[in-house]
């Protein structure tokens, strides 16, 4: 019999998957704040030195779950305001997805006064995005960044105020008001 090249215990894309399922089902029932790493960890029976191994800190494994719950956008396609829905639709989708919500206001609390963690924040999470809309939309970087703050900070604030996702129509009508925002930017 061969030896094995694998190294011992579980798949590290198994060990996430774990992982990041467990953060988000203990930040949706116990919120972000009551879910630490510790009940994470007792969630998914992985010991907690294998966790704090892979993510640093608890703002990094939620930024990394968050990273895998958002993938990538939609391919992007020859027309800026198809471009634009699609990536709004998509966030509201993602942000609807339970736990979610919760795990981007709790980390984003928490980067406010850490600045290693707004550092994860920015490189791992929106900057892919950034970059794609940049090139996607034709518009510049502080433009694409406003166009961020907005669909994500209404996204939350509409899930932080009531609780439940934003209905389909008013995304349709923030999709418009972008729309027509966008139509002025370009020259």
């Amino acid at each position: 019999m061969a030896p094995s090249t694998r190294p011992p215990g579980r798949p590290r894309s198994s060990v996430d998957a774990e992982v990041f399922a467990a953060t988000l089902a203990t930040i949706h029932e116990l919120g972000y704040t009551r879910a630490t790493v510790d009940r994470i960890a007792a969630a998914t029976g992985i010991a907690k030195t294998t966790i704090y191994r892979r993510w640093p800190s608890k703002g990094a494994l939620v930024t990394a779950c968050l990273v895998d719950t958002f993938g990538p956008l939609p391919p992007a396609g020859r027309d800026r305001a198809q471009d634009l829905a699609a990536a709004i639709r998509f966030g509201a989708r993602r942000i609807a997805e339970p736990g979610v919500a919760a795990a981007f206001s709790g980390v984003f609390t928490d980067a406010i006064g850490d600045p290693e963690l707004r550092e994860i924040l920015s490189t791992q999470l929106q900057d892919p995005y950034r970059k794609v809309l940049i090139e996607s939309l034709g518009l510049s970087e502080q433009r694409v960044l406003f166009f961020i703050d907005v669909v994500i900070g209404t996204l939350l604030h509409r899930m932080g105020m009531t609780g439940e996702p934003m209905v389909e129509s008013d995304v349709e009508a923030l999709i418009v008001m972008l729309q027509r925002e966008l139509e002025g930017w370009l020259p």
